[in-house]
């Protein structure tokens, strides 16, 4: 360790020292959830612009077990997201799973098809986890990120980048705001109109995430109630041992997050509601001592309710397993 590596570690040292300033467990808690909102950035010119929430459906394929329509949902004047809805074959009221996928060439590998649209004949790290989520009889709601797909902005398009978040997590970092920040509002619309969905239980709404799309899904589910079951995969760890310590997408950055707390005590915010992390034990980006170190921190926080807390260290490396994450989604909203 030569002198600047000493350097850059008390800076490290020195803003996890602002954190200890704690008052009782409960303020806390307040404290950074009003914080995080804050880091996140001001997105109340989209709120004074948002519209009724419509969806317009271009595209329904029938499947043997579950229908997938495609559509576009308007959420403010500017603003629509695209998104896959699976729904399982059978009458009755479900509980909806919000899917959010991480990099790639979008939410097209979460349900299964390949770049160009045809049925993907490769198994990739996202393990087409929207399918396997609405064959264990839930209703999943698989949006595209802003950023990536065919939500990129048209520099990014026309110069074949495979997506646009630097581009545009710079020009919201000039503005005092963040990328997770716009994702993570965009999110809590989506959870409103799963709430307006007349087939679903909106008292058992889920949320599951991957890598990027985990980071949504954890500071998603910290801020909003509505959000009873979570699933983080390839991205619990500590921000020393993860995005401190090697190369990650700029969308992973928030200004002053570390003034206030590390990693897994943010993603604690989330309970008492239920919480399952799952993590290939040979993660390159997200490493496995630290998966364990982050978890060891979060468990604290489920003494009282063990059965609110459960994780999986799967043989694999950054991608999606779910050999236990849907059978517990299952059991939890049972």
């Amino acid at each position: 360790m030569n002198q600047l590596d000493r350097l850059f570690e008390q800076f490290y040292d020195n803003a996890l020292e602002e954190t200890i300033k704690a008052a009782g467990p409960v303020e806390r808690k307040l404290t950074l959830k009003s914080s995080l909102l804050e880091l996140l950035g001001d997105f109340s010119y989209l709120d004074e612009t948002r519209v009724p929430l419509q969806a317009t459906i271009v595209e329904t394929k029938e499947f043997s077990d579950y229908k997938r329509e495609l559509m576009i949902l308007s959420i403010t004047k500017h603003l629509e997201i695209k998104m896959y809805v699976l729904t399982p074959k059978a009458e009755k009221i479900f509980s909806p799973v919000l899917a959010l996928h991480g990099h790639g060439y979008g939410v097209k590998e979460a349900v299964g098809l390949s770049e160009d649209g045809e049925k993907e004949q490769v198994v990739r790290i996202h393990n087409q986890f929207a399918v396997h989520l609405v064959k264990k009889g839930f209703k999943v709601f698989a949006p595209e990120v802003i950023g990536f797909g065919d939500r990129r902005l048209t520099r990014d398009i026309q110069q074949g980048n495979i997506n646009s978040c630097e581009a545009m997590a710079t020009t919201l970092l000039m503005e005092g705001k963040t990328l997770a920040g716009l994702r993570i509002w965009e999110t809590r619309r989506i959870v409103d109109f799963i709430e307006k969905s007349s087939d679903v239980d909106k008292k058992k709404i889920a949320i599951m995430g991957f890598s990027g799309g985990a980071l949504i899904a954890a500071y998603t589910a910290a801020l909003d109630l509505r959000v009873k079951a979570t699933v983080l995969t390839g991205f619990t760890n500590t921000f020393k041992g993860s995005i401190m310590a090697m190369h990650h997408c700029i969308d992973n950055y928030i200004p002053g997050i570390l003034n206030y707390a590390e990693l897994p005590e943010w993603i604690s915010l989330i309970s008492p509601r239920s919480l399952f992390i799952e993590s290939g034990e040979k993660d390159p980006i997200f490493p496995n001592r630290y998966v364990m170190e982050a978890i060891n921190q979060i468990e604290e926080n489920y003494q009282n309710r063990p059965e609110k807390f459960s994780c999986d260290i799967f043989p694999g490396t950054h991608e999606i397993s779910g050999r236990k994450a849907y059978d517990w989604l299952s059991d939890q909203l049972s």
